[in-house]
């Protein structure tokens, strides 16, 4: 047999002799099994040289599939994913990508019985998802591959070589099958979405959260398949974890909207904490035309028109067309008696605690009462039960405050009796819960001899009030006592307060 000769003709290069060789072997004994294997390592060769050249690679392929060698060989069916991919890596490393010639490629090789469980398989998923993630077969490839042949490595991370990190391959793969699930329009204005395959997409989206929580985006895509699907309430739950970790990017702002939309309300609110975001302005000039829209129904047309400035010079520097509506808006007289701003930034804070408050509705508000307020360092002391108080900074949630004021605190964490961080804060009112902290008084006072504070009755008066009010001992004085926790004496009891 010219097994050997075969060979060292492949390995020295000279593939034509090699080639003829093994075609003449096969051909005298065509199900010799060694014959088989002798031509197909020559074809692989051949493969190899012609990954540049498609037509010459295509027709290699279909010779390698008509000589029908047997799923058994293993060791050559794992090898020729690594020359697939060499190929596929010709046609994805020019741009614009030629989706036909992937497509061809694709369709050349799905029939081959190629190994799945090995790490060329998964160098071959990565070399056909550079192209086709934006092709209308992406589905089609995928669920030829099956996500079930991902290996452990597959989920973690790549570092390139100057240190900076890729996303893991699976979550790439698990992103581009979700976006092509959403639904998109055909050329005829019919929605295409098929529903039953996104219902099945989302306990693979679930359970890669689950699993793999340091991954930010499933989570997104889980509530956009969601929305798609109709269920906002199950959207809202699978998109907030996500959302906490990219509050700071305007879209998870717009998709919370989405959720939203039956709310006029909560939808204003999301579009001024989106807009607040720090974000490029041609980004953001549809989210601005949206929200001209809302600011012209409720009559806020100096908002108005300050978006609509800021979207109309955004679209002219990039050469974007203006809309339609926005020509119309310029038109019309309101427009052209209001006075624009140069943004619109202090009027969407006066909405950012209502969106963070949605942010985190899955964190149960807490009813506090203020009990010391330090208007220097914007900071406040609250009493929410007896086993819980402290102190938190108050300026991102609120303007003015003052003891005794009932607020609605979301708290992040934090030390008892010290600091602690919150997520929101919202004046409230809570008549029950304030008068088991606070309550009105009157008496006679009581000023130790040489002492600078008082008491009424077991009610502390503080330096500060009893200088303020020129309190002498033995007068009648009247206001309001709060309770007060006496780090001293590891003990609460009140102090009062002036009306």
């Amino acid at each position: 047999m010219p097994a050997k000769e075969i060979k060292e003709l492949r390995q020295a290069g000279k593939l034509d002799e090699a080639y003829t060789m093994a075609k003449a072997e096969l051909t005298a004994e065509p199900e010799n099994i060694w014959g088989k294997r002798n031509l197909s390592w020559v074809l692989y060769a051949q493969l190899d040289a012609s990954a540049s050249n498609l037509p010459a690679f295509l027709s290699k392929i279909n010779e390698l599939k008509q000589l029908a060698l047997p799923d058994t060989e293993e060791m050559f069916f794992e090898n020729i994913s690594i020359v697939i991919s060499k190929a596929v890596r010709v046609i994805t490393h020019i741009e614009p990508i030629a989706f036909e010639k992937l497509h061809q490629l694709f369709d050349a090789i799905r029939e081959l019985p190629i190994q799945r469980n090995c790490k060329w398989f998964s160098v071959l998923f990565g070399a056909f998802h550079k192209g086709m993630k934006e092709s209308a077969r992406y589905i089609e490839f995928a669920d030829w591959w099956n996500f079930e042949n991902f290996k452990p490595e597959d989920y973690q991370k790549d570092k390139m070589p100057n240190g900076r990190e890729m996303m893991a391959l699976a979550e790439q793969a698990h992103i581009a099958y979700a976006k092509h699930l959403l639904p998109k329009y055909a050329d005829s204005g019919e929605m295409v979405f098929d529903r039953e395959k996104a219902t099945a997409f989302l306990n693979k989206l679930s359970d890669l959260a689950e699993k793999y929580p340091a991954y930010q985006y499933p989570a997104y895509f889980q509530a956009k398949i969601l929305l798609a699907l109709g269920d906002k309430d199950n959207m809202l739950s699978a998109l907030l974890p996500f959302a906490k970790k990219k509050r700071n990017d305007f879209w998870v702002w717009q998709i919370l909207g989405e959720a939203l939309s039956n709310d006029k309300e909560k939808v204003f609110a999301c579009y001024c904490r989106a807009l607040a975001c720090n974000s490029p302005e041609e980004m953001l000039v549809s989210l601005r035309q949206k929200m001209a829209v809302a600011l012209i129904s409720r009559s806020f047309f100096n908002e108005a028109k300050t978006e609509i400035e800021l979207l109309v010079a955004s679209r002219q520097a990039h050469g974007f067309k203006i809309p339609n509506e926005v020509i119309s808006w310029q038109a019309q007289d309101w427009y052209k008696n209001a006075i624009a701003k140069k943004s619109n930034i202090d009027f969407y804070k006066q909405y950012t605690p209502i969106a963070e408050s949605l942010l985190f509705s899955d964190t149960p508000e807490e009813t506090v009462i203020v009990d010391f307020v330090n208007t220097d360092k914007k900071m406040l002391n609250f009493i929410a039960s007896e086993s819980k108080f402290g102190f938190f900074k108050y300026e991102r949630f609120l303007k003015n405050v003052k003891v005794g004021d009932i607020l609605k605190v979301r708290f992040q964490g934090g030390s008892n009796g010290g600091i602690h961080q919150v997520y929101t804060v919202v004046k409230g009112y809570n008549e029950s819960f304030k008068k088991m902290y606070s309550k009105e008084v009157e008496g006679i006072v009581r000023i130790p001899e040489g002492k600078p504070f008082g008491f009424l009755d077991d009610i502390f008066i503080h330096p500060s009030t009893v200088s303020k009010l020129q309190l002498k001992n033995g007068v009648v004085v009247s206001g309001n006592a709060i309770k007060s926790y006496n780090q001293e004496k590891k003990q609460w009891g009140w102090k009062f307060l002036s009306k």
